[in-house]
């Protein structure tokens, strides 16, 4: 079983990518989960960039890392200058850093056109940057830019940078596919045609331009790499980074490879959304391993066969990596989705008339425009209501919204309701901005006095889906609502042509279910 250490660069490289950025908050708490996790190396940052950034380094020396290196990244030395006096190689000693990474040019083009030098000064501005570094004491990480582009210009030249590296005492050599256009089958035939014997151990960096930067990786690591970087969630520049939440699983579940961070990929899930969490990105639903979606079922055939061989329709075990089953409702259910749903209620078969009207009674709202497989809250609510266990939180004797705008100033929505909640008759009001939003804080008004439990309650999500646009503004549309107690999250749905309708549906569904599920068996 041959070990690979793993490198993480979301706060240096993920943080390249469009629509992220990390407060220095954000950052040592993001350091401290990946440590946590036992990633090997961590990339802070380029200590010159930014006040922010040697912030970070200054303080996380302070705090202390229980297992992964903190890396600090930089250049070599410009052309015709000496590295112990050059700022970016002083940078990296000043960042105190375990590991440097240090990043040179292996693609003769970029040398001569963007560093404006010779070929042989750029092996000399490697040699002397990696020189420097070791000689006071760091672990030094060598990323040769453009590595793969270079090898196909210029063999030769590709591999005497490897070797000037080596030379120099660079503790791993790090091929990069810069730019992202390496196909898989290239990086196979390049691999195999280097002197890894006489080299420092090889590493391999792929970005996601042409969606291979994982199959990348793991061909490299196939071939020789001994280190494999990349990011939380896939993040960085243009595409991306190779995604560490895929990469980790491929390489010890599928590739068996030994990684230090083994023990603790049931925590895969949680990091990759605390990750995403911190950059205010709504998860990838639909990424492998650890989306919402990884160990989702949704066809009916699909449901009877987990329920006989769930090998046979999962390829792991979803709490290997902190993920879970969940089969969801659609028009595609057969009635192992049903039974299966039912299981909290009671014992019962497909042969059951609960679970062939349960059945009718999904494809029937279906056709009318709900949707269930987003909001298991509302068809529970269903569930409860077929099988005689539910309660009615209130009864609506009516809502009445009405929307002003006066000159220049904001618009603004005055709502008013009637319940009935048990003997009593309730009135809530309320003057917001929104109609669902005046509509949602009306019936707050009504309802805390009498359930102080709607004040733990928010509403986190909102989302809006037109069903028939051909209508125009006279068109049905489907309301999802996000609720949250702080622990637990649940969805439910409404569906009408008139979208403050549809809005209320999904909002007493969602305290409905709660009050349901967590309420009345305790009053």
């Amino acid at each position: 079983m041959n070990k690979v250490s793993i490198f993480d660069t979301t706060l240096r490289d993920g943080m390249q990518g469009m629509g992220i950025s990390y407060t220095l908050t954000d950052k040592l708490q993001i350091a401290h989960k990946l440590d946590g996790f036992k990633i090997d190396y961590i990339e802070g940052g380029f200590p010159l960039s930014n006040e922010k950034e040697a912030e970070f380094f200054s303080q996380i020396r302070q705090e202390k890392l229980a297992h992964a290196k903190v890396v600090a990244f930089g250049s070599t030395r410009k052309p015709g200058s000496k590295a112990h006096s050059d700022p970016h190689i002083t940078a990296l000693i000043e960042a105190e850093t375990p590991a440097v990474v240090v990043v040179g040019k292996a693609w003769k083009e970029h040398v001569t056109q963007v560093l404006k030098t010779t070929l042989e000064e750029n092996i000399a501005m490697i040699h002397d940057s990696i020189a420097t570094l070791k000689k006071e004491g760091r672990e030094v990480i060598f990323d040769l830019e453009h590595f793969f582009d270079g090898f196909k210009d210029d063999k030769d030249y590709a591999i005497e940078v490897l070797k000037a590296g080596t030379d120099a005492g660079a503790d791993f050599l790090v091929l990069c596919d810069t730019n992202g256009g390496t196909l898989p089958v290239e990086v196979i035939g390049i691999y195999k045609q280097l002197p890894q014997k006489e080299l420092a151990p090889l590493g391999g960096h792929f970005h996601n331009d042409t969606g291979n930067a994982v199959a990348n990786t793991l061909i490299a690591v196939e071939y020789g790499a001994a280190h494999v970087q990349g990011t939380i969630n896939g993040w960085g520049e243009r595409c991306g980074n190779a995604n560490l939440c895929v990469l980790i699983p491929n390489l010890a579940l599928k590739m068996k490879r030994s990684i230090n961070c083994f023990e603790n990929l049931k925590h895969l899930t949680s990091l990759s959304r605390f990750v995403a969490e911190k950059a205010n990105i709504i998860p990838d639903r639909r990424q492998p391993y650890v989306g919402e979606a990884a160990f989702t079922h949704k066809a009916g055939q699909h449901v009877d066969v987990l329920a006989k061989a769930d090998y046979l329709m999962e390829h792991i075990d979803s709490a290997l990596v902190g993920n879970a089953r969940s089969i969801i409702l659609s028009e595609l259910a057969g009635k192992s989705t049903i039974v299966q749903k039912l299981s909290k209620y009671g014992t019962y078969d497909k042969k059951s008339d609960i679970v062939s009207d349960l059945i009718n009674q999904l494809k029937t709202l279906e056709q009318e425009g709900f949707e269930y497989e987003a909001a298991e809250a509302s068809f529970d609510l269903i569930i409860r209501k077929t099988l005689g266990k539910y309660t009615p939180l209130m009864e609506l004797n009516n809502y009445h919204l009405e929307s002003y705008k006066s000159g220049e100033a904001p618009s603004k929505t005055v709502g008013r309701l009637f319940l009935k909640i048990q003997v009593k008759e309730v009135m809530g009001a309320a003057v917001r901005i929104g109609p669902v939003e005046t509509l949602d804080a009306a019936l707050r008004d009504a309802l805390v006095p009498l359930y102080p439990f709607i004040e733990g309650i928010k509403l986190t999500d909102y989302r809006v889906r037109v069903l028939n646009p051909e209508k125009a503004s006279s068109a049905k549309v489907r309301v999802f609502i996000t609720s949250s107690d702080g622990n637990l999250d649940w969805d439910t749905v409404g569906v009408s042509e008139n979208i403050v309708e549809a809005s209320w549906q999904a909002l007493v569904d969602s305290y409905e279910y709660y009050y349901n599920n967590f309420v009345v068996k305790d009053e």
